[in-house]
């Protein structure tokens, strides 16, 4: 090593997406990196509006470490946003449009976020809530044919479009390295409070070396997002890499298996992140296997359990559904089925990621087990958040003194080292690719008049995986119906939280120590249906 030469020097490149489009933008100006309804844009007409939101935002005060919060589906602006903040050393806050007004109070509220960037249809929601939160600048998305704007009601509000059309692009690309926060991902914990998940450059610049050692990616691939991107699933598997690698994501506000399909044959998709209820939507479509398909090389199917059945129908046609799994908090995949065991470890969520490292252990005594014997599932790597926003507690329970991050998870490893998931610790139910927190739905039912308790509950769907169930007792000479529960549950809840079932008992099964007795309630419900 010559003198003076840093013995460290990886740790001081850049691995900032906004830096990779820059650079994008000048290798290949007019080849298109998002494709949309509402309009394509280039990787020159990209770059150009993220440096023109940056000087905005720069311009409201936005510095390194600042938080720039997003609400709206999925959209050009949503990435404008997010590499426009990148390029400032700012972090990005993508917001679940689902939320309801409690839920996203307390998501802005957490987050510190003064700025934010919103389309119309969520403007009333989110003025609604706004008091209590540090928001101070208000930018409304009016340029998109998508949503388009309400005029004469901007009252607080900047439209984007004119700020956007005045600012001179910046030159300032802020250098991000591996430690360096990038985005905060809000997810409720089983108490319901939201935990802000950090993930960093670093976080997310290992999941994307994971995927491209795994699957099949290239340079100039089209990936498709229908999916959410505010989830890390669909935005982390192929969306970031995909721009960044200068290829083409196809952007869709929200899933429609007739135009999906159209998609994948028009523009050739290669690659996508789907949950289990959209390839089963799909699988459904007259003619769905006589489509040309042969571009795709690589599917990711996660955030819910995955039909064997679902993946034995694709295989059948010669697609491949590859099943990985992981959390917000792994950025997102820790493990991946390699695409060539799909059927011969039919079930499996895989092998641990290239770097990354995934255990099962006794969750008493933290301890590794034996292959074959169920644990908590627990991961280490350059891909795992470094913890929860402003929340060292959280962060303390989540992380042992070895730094094994803790899922809640339970499975077990077959002896050829593969993954396959058994339940949840904490009771989580995933509903059409959502996580709904038991705890959370039972907390906004307990005040309900008619109620004298509730325990909520996952039961087998056919459509989306799990659904969500209300067992309850009521009080005398009340009467309780499923419509009621739901509406009472809507006005704190994202409607895809809300019961779908209900069974009313006597009593609510609870231990000694007066907790719910889950396992109690689950075989209830099994005898009762």
């Amino acid at each position: 090593m010559s003198a003076g030469h840093p013995a460290n020097s990886g740790a001081n490149v850049d691995v900032s997406p906004a830096a990779a489009v820059h650079r994008n933008a000048r290798v290949q100006p007019d080849s298109v990196a998002i494709r949309y309804a509402g309009g394509d844009l280039t990787f020159a007409g990209l770059d150009d509006r993220c440096a023109r939101l940056a000087t905005v935002l720069a311009d409201g005060g936005v510095g390194t470490g600042d938080r720039v919060a997003y609400l709206g589906l999925n959209s050009p602006s949503f990435l404008v946003t997010m590499l426009a903040a990148h390029r400032l050393g700012a972090i990005f806050v993508p917001i679940n449009f689902r939320l309801a007004e409690p839920e996203l109070h307390g998501v802005l509220r957490s987050s510190g976020a003064a700025t934010i960037v919103c389309e119309e249809g969520h403007r009333t929601v989110l003025e609604a809530v706004r008091d209590g939160t540090a928001l101070k600048r208000f930018l409304l998305v009016d340029d998109d044919p998508e949503v388009p704007a309400t005029p004469g009601q901007s009252e607080g509000w900047e439209p984007w479009s004119v700020l956007l059309a005045r600012a001179l692009p910046t030159a300032q690309l802020a250098a991000r390295r591996f430690d360096d926060p990038a985005v905060i991902m809000f997810t409720s914990g089983t108490t319901g409070l939201p935990k802000g998940v950090v993930l960093t450059h670093g976080n997310i610049w290992w999941n994307a070396i994971n995927v491209d050692t795994q699957l099949d990616t290239r340079r100039g691939d089209v990936t498709h997002a229908a999916a959410p991107i505010f989830h890390v699933g669909a935005l982390n598997s192929f969306v970031i890499r995909t721009l960044v690698r200068g290829g083409t994501v196809v952007l869709r506000r929200a899933f429609d298996p007739g135009g999906f399909l159209r998609d994948l044959v028009t523009f050739r998709v290669n690659s996508f992140f789907a949950v289990p209820t959209m390839l089963a939507a799909l699988a459904r479509l007259p003619g769905v296997f006589d489509a040309d398909l042969s571009a795709l090389r690589a599917i990711v199917v996660a955030g819910a359990p995955v039909p064997p059945s679902l993946v034995e129908q694709y295989a059948d046609h010669g697609i491949w559904l590859q099943q990985a799994w992981g959390l917000t908090e792994t950025a997102p995949f820790a493990t991946h089925l390699p695409v060539e065991r799909t059927l011969d470890k039919l079930g499996s969520a895989g092998i641990a990621m290239p770097h990354t490292e995934v255990r099962v252990v006794e969750p008493a005594t933290n301890t590794p087990i034996a292959p074959g014997t169920a644990g908590e599932i627990v991961v280490r790597g350059p891909n795992v958040t470094p913890g929860y926003w402003e929340n060292p507690e959280a962060t303390a329970a989540a992380f042992d003194d070895e730094g094994w991050f803790h899922s809640g998870d339970i499975g077990y490893l077959d002896d050829d080292g593969y993954l396959f998931i058994v339940d949840r610790l904490k009771d989580m139910i995933i509903s059409g690719g959502e996580n709904v927190y038991p705890a959370e739905v039972e907390r906004a039912l307990a005040d309900m008049p008619g109620l004298a308790d509730v325990a909520i509950v996952g039961a087998v769907d056919a459509q989306w995986g799990e659904t969500v169930v209300a067992v309850v007792a009521v009080s005398a000479n009340a009467a309780v119906s499923l419509d009621a529960v739901r509406e009472h549950a809507a006005a704190r809840l994202a409607r895809y939280k809300l019961p779908r079932q209900l069974m009313v008992v006597e009593t609510v099964p609870r231990n000694a120590t007066g907790k719910l007795d889950k396992v109690a309630v689950r075989r209830i419900l099994a005898e009762g249906t």
